[in-house]
């Protein structure tokens, strides 16, 4: 009999190298809570940050090289990961070979995947439960750190391909009551979505879409609620992650499970806050982030330029640790020639790391508006970037 109502974790960020590597052995990885949260779910999409393989950074890649052990696939299996969400900047990683890897794990397992194929047509491939009147998912993700997938070659489904996601958008709904686009975008360490990223969601919807649900910036974000129920859940932050990289950023010890809660007639949702407990390095549950609330548009247009603001400081963050010669106690000509170079790592004109448009937007958190904001907790949890 199928279900008339259904349920679905989905995770933050999953990593098991650096800190990480080696964990999948330890059973009290995560907390009796943690599991009992999982548990209580029919499904759980994991988004699985990097290929499952043996394999070592070839020099191209460094601090920014992911790969898991596929002794990994017991962690997933534990939590009742059916579906993998593999569409991101790292599946590629450790190349084809790493593709093909997981996607054959995932198969032996009786797994899933979503977001990244052999080609376009398969890194786009829906995924649908015949539950709830019908749940179909699909993967996508940004581009400029991402290999996209094209007819003939692999990679990830593109999140710029505007008319295939319409036409993966149509042919979900014309089969299932519900569209669900999992997305891997966002600039990393941002408190709240810039304002390109929010509206390729909003676009999303738009488009028929009824729920977006991302991840990538290693730190909790918002969601936003709409008056015809649909929902976008900006990120979920880490799940099992924890890099020195990370570590020189505030949040990324923190992350949220979502747990979307399905009938024929509306879609609800709980979450979990968990945290990382570093030095252990386990996962337990916690309060969740202050910044994981329901931000409706105008409080968004308040508090976006201090976000952005917050983010350019995170930013030279990243570039003092990837960089210290050149950054460290660099002089304003320095950061300059970086923020408004088009060469800039990572940059992919209006659609990630674009600080010509970033940067200039964050020079409007001095008019002070983002003060008018009611959400206090927001405000002060975005302020401790600064």
């Amino acid at each position: 009999m199928k279900r008339s109502r259904t349920s679905i974790v989905f995770t933050g960020d999953i990593g098991f190298d650096r800190y990480m590597d080696g964990r999948w052995r330890d059973e009290n990885l995560l907390s009796e809570s943690i599991l009992d949260f999982f548990h209580s779910a029919d499904h759980v999409v994991a988004n699985v940050e990097g290929a499952l393989i043996d394999a070592e950074d070839n020099g191209s890649h460094g601090v920014f090289f992911h790969s898991m052990s596929p002794e990994v696939a017991h962690v997933l299996e534990r939590i009742g990961a059916d579906v993998w969400a593999i569409g991101n900047n790292h599946t590629m990683d450790a190349g084809v070979e790493g593709l093909i890897s997981t996607r054959k794990i995932a198969d032996e397992k009786g797994c899933r995947t979503l977001g990244a194929g052999l080609n376009e047509v398969e890194a786009s491939e829906p995924v649908c439960i015949d539950e709830a009147g019908g749940i179909g998912m699909f993967g996508v993700a940004y581009l400029s750190e991402c290999i996209p997938a094209t007819a003939t070659e692999p990679g990830i489904f593109r999140w710029n391909d505007m008319e295939y996601i319409q036409k993966r958008i149509a042919e979900v709904k014309r089969k299932c009551r519900w569209c669900v686009v999992v997305s891997h975008g966002g600039e990393e360490f941002a408190s709240l979505p810039n304002p390109y990223t929010r509206d390729r969601y909003l676009k999303f919807l738009e488009m028929g879409a009824d729920v977006v649900v991302a991840h990538h910036p290693h730190v909790p974000e918002n969601y936003e609620t709409f008056p015809d129920g649909k929902a976008i859940f900006y990120s979920l932050g880490n799940f099992i992650f924890d890099t020195n990289y990370q570590r020189e950023h505030l949040y990324t010890d923190t992350g949220v499970l979502l747990k979307l809660c399905f009938t024929e007639e509306k879609m609800d949702f709980e979450a979990l806050g968990l945290r990382i407990v570093r030095g252990d390095e386990r996962i337990d549950a916690a309060p969740l982030p202050a910044v994981f609330t329901d931000i409706p548009a105008e409080e968004y247009e308040l508090l976006a330029p201090l976000s952005a603001k917050a983010f350019m400081t995170e930013n030279r963050r990243t570039m003092i640790y990837l960089e210290p010669q050149k950054y460290k106690n660099a002089p304003e000509s320095v950061w300059n020639s970086y923020l408004f170079s088009t060469e800039t790592d990572g940059y992919f004109e209006g659609e990630h790391m674009d600080l010509k448009i970033i940067a200039p937007f964050a020079e409007k958190a001095e008019l002070g508006e983002w003060k008018k904001s009611r959400l206090e907790n927001v405000k002060q949890y975005i302020l401790r970037q600064l």
